[in-house]
């Protein structure tokens, strides 16, 4: 059993051996590229008693070793390993200490370093410090003395502080973690016990620079309020929009001159080398209030540059543009004016309080977009998407949650808005052009994502220069977490509102979710405001005649026989498949006024639109009357009468119904042939008409 044992451990032992492989290190090319030694020095420390005893500390880049000559007629150097230090005692006197560093290759780099050493209290300590231009927290110190052979600096920010050594010639540097008012203080010493200081009170401060976003609490932003102008840093009380920062600026503008303002100083000039527009966000009371920006000269009042620009929008934030393309960039500038309602003198109310934040720099002016109108799909990246919050409610930007490439936006009522919260779609400048509701268009769509079915969903549209001028509806969500378009129907408006009317110019429109609801953080999405779609299968102006499943409502009287037939003289202006053709004739006692009138789904809608043009094919040149009557009361009419001047052609009408009174309604069109003629229900007393368009 033990040879077994034996003899398993030897075949262990050989197959170890022959697994081994020998590796290599003759490769020391390496070596030979070693960099030259390089940024050498000494630290000289004496002993403060008297015994000229000096440790030397050689330092530098690459370097293995060193020799020291100590300069003072010792022939032999001393070697002094890398990291390590050698004391020599040295007679009263100024000595040239030479280090020469050898790299690992043997490569040599020498320095003559002066070492004084005295007994004597060094004289004439000369302090310099100053903060590097990379950071106004790091101090750069540097000394000069007489007899000094070393200086130590204590810079008096920490308890137990271990000072840092540096020779005369030398710069060491210090960073501050906080601003604040620090002791610095400076010893110079000799071989002597005597030593010689200087203590320098050093300022740290976070100097004011663009871009002034009034954020940091190390950061004096001293405002130098002149003339009833009174700014101050607070809590943002508009957290919305495009401005959800925690601190801005706040300017009451009081009694005392129309140019009342504040000014504060930047830290350094402003650079307008490039950017020469100034950007600043600005919440104010009302609309069109000015704002002036001005910078001026930190010495020179009389050399300045200003820029005056009008708010667009009310108790919302917006980011206003000031050009400065033009200013002198031979002055310096370090100052910024700022001035609400330039010559108008402030009372100090709500209606004077402004607030702003965010004052930048930018090489370009904004791009002007266009007035938001309908249909509005948040998606056109040239049109302004502006809205207002009002009584609470929150409105942001936001992606489509189940399709990341479509923009919408998303409302929160939160927790102590009003019931009544809601969200005005248009800017304060209303729609572009107003909202087209007519007598035969009463209903617009919006789809909205909701967190639960059977939320209330006001719409408001009105007159945005009157907004007693206006009318409301309700939809009510029947889906949960998933995109459904609402239909407001305008003809059934809320209760207790004002009803549609047809008059008013409608170009301003309001969103309520929830409406009259206890505001308890909801979020909806919401999307694609626009006039809702209308039924295809409705006889509406304009009236063709080309389609298959119309039913055209004709009814004769008095001899007029009217039916759809093709196109007997496809040519001109009218190359259509499909015409009216018009008999005038059929009936027995054959009636002067025979005709036939047109009953449609929905009023004509002359809010806009006063014409009505109708395309003719007579026989004869003659005459053709137009008639619009109201749906139930026939007395309730306006009727045109023009020429046919051409015969056996195609050719088109205009009958000019402007001067119509809008509040009445028409639904039918009446059309008679040489009205006062009686008709033969002959060739000659056969017509065509086609194209009935209101124009």
């Amino acid at each position: 059993m033990n040879s077994l044992k034996y003899i398993f451990r030897l075949f262990c032992l050989v197959a170890v051996l022959v697994s081994c492989k020998k590796d290599s290190f003759d490769d020391v090319s390496f070596v030979q590229s070693a960099n030259l030694p390089n940024q050498l020095s000494a630290l000289f420390d004496i002993t403060q008693d008297n015994t000229g005893l000096v440790t030397i500390t050689p330092n530098g880049e690459s370097a293995s070793y060193y020799d020291i000559y100590f300069g003072d007629g010792t022939t032999t150097p001393a070697r002094v390993n890398a990291g390590a230090n050698i004391t020599h005692t040295y007679a009263e006197g100024i000595y040239p200490v030479k280090i020469v560093a050898y790299n690992v290759t043997g490569k040599v780099k020498e320095v003559t370093q002066q070492l004084t050493v005295s007994f004597k209290a060094p004289e004439n300590l000369e302090v310099t410090t100053n903060f590097d231009p990379s950071s106004t927290f790091k101090l750069n110190v540097s000394a000069t003395a007489k007899f000094e052979t070393l200086f130590k600096v204590y810079f008096g920010d920490v308890a137990n502080e271990v000072p840092m050594s540096f020779l005369e010639g030398q710069t060491v540097s210090h960073m501050y973690t906080a601003v604040g008012t620090y002791t610095l203080r400076v010893v110079a010493l000799s071989g002597g016990a005597a030593t010689t200081q200087v203590t320098k009170t050093i300022t740290v401060v976070n100097p004011v620079v663009l871009p002034l976003d009034f954020e940091s609490s190390s950061i004096n932003y001293a405002f130098n309020n002149f003339d009833g102008g009174a700014v101050t840093v607070i809590n943002n009380p508009n957290s919305s929009g495009i401005n959800t920062s925690a601190k801005v600026a706040k300017m009451v503008k009081g009694a005392g001159q129309p140019w009342g303002g504040s000014a504060i100083t930047i830290g350094s000039n402003i650079n307008f080398s490039s950017n020469k527009v100034f950007r600043m966000k600005v919440y104010s009371p009302r609309i069109g209030a000015k704002v002036l920006l001005k910078v001026e000269n930190a010495a020179n009042g009389g050399l300045n540059f200003e820029k005056e620009v009008s708010t667009t929008v009310a108790n919302a934030w917006e980011d206003l543009a000031f050009d400065f393309g033009s200013i002198n960039t031979a002055n310096t500038y370090q100052n910024i004016v700022i001035i609400f309602d330039l010559g108008t003198v402030g009372n100090g109310s709500a209606n004077f309080t402004f607030l702003f934040d965010d004052i930048r720099q930018t090489n370009a002016m904004p791009v002007t977009l266009g007035q938001i109108n309908l249909p509005v799909t948040f998606d056109n990246a040239a049109i302004n998407y502006a809205v207002t919050d009002f009584e609470g409610n929150v409105t942001i930007d936001a992606v489509d949650p189940t399709n990341a490439a479509n923009k919408v936006k998303k409302s929160t009522k939160p927790v102590g808005a009003q019931p009544w919260a809601g969200t005005t779609v248009s800017t304060p400048a209303g729609f572009a052009t107003k909202i087209p509701i007519s007598a035969t268009a009463k209903k617009m769509s919006l789809r909205v994502y909701s967190p639960m079915s059977g939320i209330k969903v006001r719409l408001k549209i009105e007159d945005h220069t009157d907004p007693t001028k206006s009318v409301e509806t309700e939809a009510i969500t029947t889906g949960v977490n998933t995109w459904e378009t609402l239909v407001f129907d305008f003809s059934n408006q809320a209760s207790g509102t004002a009803a549609l009317n047809l008059g008013y110019t409608y170009d301003m429109a309001s969103v309520f979710f929830d409406f009259l609801q206890p505001a308890i953080g909801k979020v909806f999405y919401w999307d694609d405001l626009q006039m809702a779609a209308v039924s295809t299968n409705q006889l509406n102006l304009p009236l063709t005649f080309e389609s298959s499943t119309l039913s055209y409502n004709i009814t004769d009287f008095e001899g007029g026989a009217t039916t759809i037939v093709a196109n007997p003289s496809s040519t001109g202006i009218n190359t259509s498949a499909k015409v009216a053709k018009m008999v005038k004739g059929a009936a027995a006692d054959w009636v002067t006024w025979a005709g036939g009138f047109f009953t449609l789904d929905n009023p004509i809608d002359f809010s806009v639109k006063k014409i009505i043009k109708m395309k003719v094919y007579s026989p004869t040149t003659g005459k053709v009357l137009l008639k619009v009557e109201n749906l139930t009361d026939g007395n309730i009419n306006v009727e045109k009468e023009v020429n046919i001047t051409a015969a056996n052609t195609w050719q088109e009408l205009t009958f000019d119904f402007t001067g119509i009174s809008t509040t009445n309604s028409y639904q039918k069109i009446v059309i008679i042939f040489n009205n006062g003629t009686k008709g033969d229900a002959s060739a000659n007393f056969t017509y065509y008409f086609d194209d009935i368009t209101l124009n």
